[in-house]
């Protein structure tokens, strides 16, 4: 299984299969607005702008789970970050993480961490990075700064 077998919700809720990034690498990350990792919006655009020419992807996808930091409709968060941030990469619809009503996707790219040390997603702007295969290489949680990953992004790209 790889995460381009997943199909997701566009902000309009129009079907978006992950198949369209094959041969990408995607940095798949669930953000909140009013949460004191937002600032790292301004962060993950500087590296989506510096990479996405050689084939780098994030797709941001909106949470509202933890203490409900998303709050606003789905068209609310994007002129949020559009404005405030000029964020350029995919959003998707807002969606739950965890739980019994979780996204498949983040199912999967939480039974993906090679120490099985964390199931869950902790909080908002926990990041996993996916190779242009559909596999999970990688998880930084919402402490690390896009910058602290860098490297791994550039690791990724050269493969």
């Amino acid at each position: 299984m790889s995460v381009h077998e997943f199909v997701v919700k566009d902000q309009k809720g129009n079907d978006v299969s992950l198949k369209e990034y094959a041969g990408k690498v995607l940095l798949i990350v669930n953000t909140a607005t009013g949460c004191g990792f937002t600032p790292q919006y301004k962060g993950l655009e500087e590296l989506y702008e510096k990479y996405r020419e050689q084939g780098f992807e994030i797709l941001d996808f909106p949470c509202n789970q933890f203490f409900r930091q998303a709050p606003g409709s789905d068209e609310e968060i994007n002129q949020f970050c559009s404005l405030r941030y000029n964020t350029q990469f995919p959003r998707f619809k807002k969606i739950e993480v965890n739980g019994d009503k979780a996204d498949p996707l983040f199912i999967y790219l939480c039974s993906q961490n090679e120490k099985n040390k964390y199931k869950r997603v902790k909080w908002n702007f926990t990041k996993f990075l996916v190779d242009r295969e559909g596999n999970v290489i990688g998880r930084f949680e919402p402490s690390d700064k896009p910058e602290s990953f860098e490297n791994a992004i550039k690791e990724a790209l050269e493969k």
